[in-house]
């Protein structure tokens, strides 16, 4: 079978059968004997998971769902580290992460507070956990202060945009109009379901602004307007291919996660079909 011939629905079979074998024999999410670490299905692109998919489970839950999947990266979401953690319990639960084949490459989303204190301790949070960037959404009027932090912690930020709901940050356009005149360390999280809620190609917009990308969020939409909300990978209106393409045109070497949002009881098995289908379409490409 030639993976370029396959249609989007031969695709999403292709996920489908991936995510039964990825399921759990069990209710719990009992990780697999060996993790592959060395897995480069992915094209070299650094495809894992947003921790948020895992927000009803414990960082071991979450660990476990993450190994169950096949994938080694993950952005960790403070609950499962919250954010007046000490160091030491930064750099543990880091190594939690490691010792079980997956690397931390961010933290977030941070909701930053409009005050020195509160940004300098989130920055030292990101610098406690060994992360090169913090995926954050802010107050625009602390911009000056966030260009200062950047350049003090040498840590990038991720700014998240979430669609049509979202006053500040919207698209990915607008949170450049904001951070464009200051550090390149200022730059975006591109959510590709809430970017085309609101009117914008993800695709176009991952290679426009390659420069200041730091960190995306994987997700389908079942509807490309404020209405539209998350789902499987590959049941929904998002061209993934497009997407894919767009991050090997732009050498993309942040994380992409897959950030789940849908059955956040029980997400493993639309997690697991995600995966499935993003492969499938990286197979054939």
């Amino acid at each position: 079978m030639n993976p370029e011939n396959l249609d989007r629905r031969e695709f999403l079979g292709l996920g489908v059968a991936a995510a039964m074998l990825a399921l759990p024999q069990t209710a719990s999410f009992a990780a697999p004997s060996t993790v592959t670490v060395g897995d480069d299905r992915w094209h070299g692109l650094k495809i894992g998971v947003a921790s948020y998919t895992f927000r009803s489970f414990p960082l071991d839950g979450c660990i476990k769902g993450i190994q169950r999947v096949g994938l080694k990266y993950v952005s960790i979401k403070d609950m499962h580290l919250p954010m007046k953690s000490t160091a030491d319990e930064c750099k543990s639960v880091a190594q939690k992460f490691k010792d079980a084949g997956i690397i931390p490459l961010s933290c977030g989303v941070v909701y930053m507070p409009a005050d020195e204190p509160g940004i300098r301790a989130a920055f030292e949070y990101a610098r406690d956990l060994g992360v090169p960037t913090i995926v954050c959404s802010f107050e625009p009027s602390s911009v000056a202060l966030l260009d200062k932090m950047v350049k003090e912690y040498d840590i990038r930020l991720a700014i998240h945009n979430h669609g049509p709901g979202d006053k500040r940050y919207p698209r990915p356009s607008d949170v450049i109009k904001i951070v464009e005149a200051y550090d390149k360390r200022l730059g975006l999280c591109i959510d590709i379901g809430h970017t085309l809620r609101a009117g914008e190609d993800p695709a176009q917009s991952i290679v426009k602004f390659m420069d200041r990308l730091y960190d995306i969020h994987l997700k389908d939409v079942n509807r490309a307007d404020e209405k539209g909300s998350a789902l499987e990978a590959g049941r929904g209106v998002l061209d993934m291919k497009s997407v894919f393409k767009a991050m090997l045109q732009a050498k993309f070497t942040g994380l992409a996660g897959f950030e789940y949002e849908k059955d956040g009881n029980d997400p493993i098995p639309g997690l697991a079909e995600s995966v499935g289908y993003c492969k499938g379409i990286l197979t054939g490409m």
